[in-house]
């Protein structure tokens, strides 16, 4: 007969001989109000009026907890400028500032800043599970394709449109820790 140890796996993370790494897969809104809470807007739109995502979220995508905390730096986007036909790389550090070994879960968003069509302002495209132990620190490589940068056109053609593109890097949706800038040039 198995042993049920749910009780003994709770204790383990409520006692901190267990660090938990676990990041939410939605975001909790704090009403029903705010539902849909995820939806294309322009930036900066604020016609939701007061029961919306601009009062926040209960939880944000991504959210998690861990009895450690990290540092991110030295964010690198390479090129800085790229053809719409080919890959850009993002690299960061990630470092165990606490006195713990933990697992922090690097979340990668985009946001195409002068897009034809509105657009999410964050989409992730990428995430990296990354053990750490105290003080130490690792590199995380991110390669952002064309398929992560198209959208849909007015014309309804998945296309890589030139142009500004936003990179930022962090814990959660909101919890970002890191942020740059690259341009897509036309193919010609």
């Amino acid at each position: 007969m198995a042993k049920i140890q749910g009780g003994t796996a709770i204790a383990e993370v409520l006692f901190g001989d267990y660090n938990p790494s676990g990041k939410l897969t939605m975001t909790f809104p704090k009403s029903v109000g705010q539902i849909p809470f995820n939806f294309p807007t322009k930036p900066n739109a604020q016609w939701e009026g007061e029961k919306s995502r601009v009062n926040g979220a209960l939880y944000y995508f991504g959210y998690g907890l861990s009895y450690t905390n990290f540092s991110y730096s030295n964010l690198k986007i390479s090129p800085a400028k790229q053809k719409a036909n080919r890959p850009v790389t993002v690299t960061l550090d990630v470092k165990n500032t606490g006195s713990r070994e933990g697992v922090e879960i690097v979340q990668l968003y985009t946001r195409d800043v002068v897009s034809s069509v509105t657009t999410y302002e964050k989409n992730l495209r990428g995430f990296a599970r990354v053990s750490l132990r105290p003080d130490q620190t690792k590199t995380v490589s991110f390669t952002l394709t064309p398929a992560d940068l198209s959208l849909w056109d007015r014309q309804m053609r998945f296309v890589v449109e030139p142009g500004l593109f936003r990179v930022m890097a962090g814990a959660s949706s909101e919890d970002i820790r890191l942020s740059g800038e690259f341009e897509i040039s036309p193919n010609r």
